[in-house]
């Protein structure tokens, strides 16, 4: 005889109030197509998972070297996780886990029969190239628009690799020279001091490349270029405390400025904040290291500069009255001739950033707006240079990815050249001239805690530009899925 089981009772109602007292979801991993959203590669077409392990080999790979690649052409740890992740979804990989340092690249993906692939890559040197920082956006825009080929997408990342630069290196390592004078125009300056600038940046840029490949470390490039734009400086600012050469000496502040251009950190801080900001802490820390031990060499050398020129200038008894560079202010030049210099140095920035030459002249007019809202925000009452660049590195953020994602690049290559503009150099050799020669002409004394606070105001601006930049491509996220979509809808 077969014994039945009981029914089982009828299953009392929820309370109402079981909803408040319910506690939260068990924390799980973001999927990897969630990860995308706010990226230019969102709503990805996400092939079947890969069958074979040698298949989710190569193509772990694949995306592994497009991580590699943009990693070499300075590319910003946000940017490279978002472009892993959407051509391992377009190779059908899933539970993919990407850790990203300064130097270093390590992806994981599990197979469908559960083995697990473990992949690492080193980057030891990196020159910024936004020309194929851009044919890699193409290149992954093209896998997530549904035509993902593995052999073929192999060979045309081989391409990329190989294919010649854009622009010749006289015409990069002009372009240095020309953004030194266009910002030293830009503060105020006279053509012959912009001139002094544009060729003390060219002799700074060439000592440090000399320096270079016989090894010298980066500290110690950065010591001697800025003796050498500080001397050059000096020596210019001599000449015309005699009458031999029209610069004035308020010039003296502007010329070194504008020659130390190819030294100062200020995009390497703006970038550090945004790793940091965006979640990557170990890639930020890494990043601010480096600006800390460039910082220190640069201020070396303009302290061992500032130390000699003043020698000679005492045992000569030449009767040089000292510059009142804190006297100065960026953006002190006429308006029409700011956002003028202000385009020059978004052109020449992006030459110098190897762009395509295409977006040579959108990076120039995005560098001119936003020191025209800088301007206009600067001059409003209650808010200072601190409101006027967050406001405006918001602006190049929004605009500069509308405008980069509208001509197939993404957004960085129009934002760094146009960030050019907004001078966030100056501040930093405020600090650096302050903590040398005193915070007043007339003392001449050593203000070490003055200058230290005038640094720590320069790194406030410089969040305020990465802060910014951050917020404005998020502010555009919205914006921008239909153009991506139709910009797919032509590509299949």
């Amino acid at each position: 005889m077969v014994q039945q089981t009981p029914p089982l009772p009828p299953r009392r109602p929820a309370l109402r109030h079981s909803r408040i007292w319910r506690g939260e979801d068990i924390t799980d991993t973001l999927p990897m197509v969630d990860a995308l959203r706010h990226t230019p590669y969102r709503d990805a077409r996400v092939r079947q998972a890969a069958a074979e392990e040698r298949d989710a080999r190569a193509s772990l790979d694949l995306a592994l070297r497009v991580g590699e690649l943009m990693l070499r052409c300075g590319a910003g740890a946000p940017q490279v996780e978002s472009s892993v992740i959407a051509v391992a979804a377009a190779a059908g990989l899933d539970h993919l886990e990407v850790d990203i340092t300064l130097q270093s690249l390590l992806v994981q993906c599990t197979t469908a029969s559960g083995q697990p692939i473990t992949m690492l890559r080193v980057v030891r040197s990196a020159t910024r190239d936004f020309a194929r920082l851009t044919a890699v956006h193409e290149f992954v825009e093209n896998l997530v628009a549904g035509s993902y080929d593995l052999e073929a997408a192999a060979a045309r990342l081989r391409e990329i690799r190989r294919a010649p630069r854009f622009w010749p290196s006289w015409a990069v390592r002009g372009s240095l020279g020309v953004l030194a004078a266009a910002v030293a125009v830009m503060l105020g300056a006279g053509p012959v001091a912009g001139l002094v600038a544009g060729l003390s940046s060219l002799l700074v840029g060439y000592a440090a490349r000399t320096l270079g490949r016989h090894g010298l470390p980066d500290f110690y490039q950065s010591a001697i270029g800025g003796l050498f734009a500080t001397v050059m400086a000096w020596g210019a600012f001599s000449l015309g405390a005699n009458g031999w050469l029209p610069v004035s000496s308020d010039e003296f502040a502007f010329i070194v400025a504008g020659g130390i251009t190819v030294l100062l950190p200020g995009r390497t801080v703006a970038s550090a904040f945004e790793d940091a900001i965006s979640g990557y802490s170990v890639t930020g820390a890494g990043r601010m290291f480096g600006v800390f031990l460039t910082t220190a060499g640069i201020i070396l050398g303009v302290a061992t500069g500032l130390s000699m020129t003043l020698a000679l200038t005492s045992a000569f008894d030449l009767q040089l009255v000292s510059p009142s560079v804190m006297s100065t202010r960026a953006l002190s030049a006429p308006v029409g001739l700011a956002v003028g210099g202000a385009f020059v140095v978004g052109l020449s920035g992006a030459v110098s950033l190897r762009s395509r030459r295409r977006l040579v002249v959108p990076a120039g007019l995005l560098s001119a707006t936003g020191v025209a809202v800088s301007l206009g925000v600067d001059r409003l009452e209650a808010l200072g240079q601190l409101a006027a660049a967050g406001v405006a590195a918001t602006v190049l953020g929004c605009v500069g990815r509308l405008v980069a994602l509208r001509m197939g690049a993404p957004a960085m290559v129009l934002v760094v050249p146009a960030s050019y503009g907004l001078l966030p150099g100056l501040a930093i050799f405020r600090g650096l001239y302050e903590m040398v020669n005193g915070s007043s002409s007339d003392s001449g004394s050593l203000s070490l805690q003055g200058g230290i606070t005038t640094l720590l105001g320069a790194m406030a601006v410089l969040l305020a530009i990465a802060a910014g930049s951050v917020l404005g491509e998020f502010m555009a996220a919205p914006f921008d899925r239909r153009m991506v979509q139709k910009r797919r809808v032509r590509r299949r």
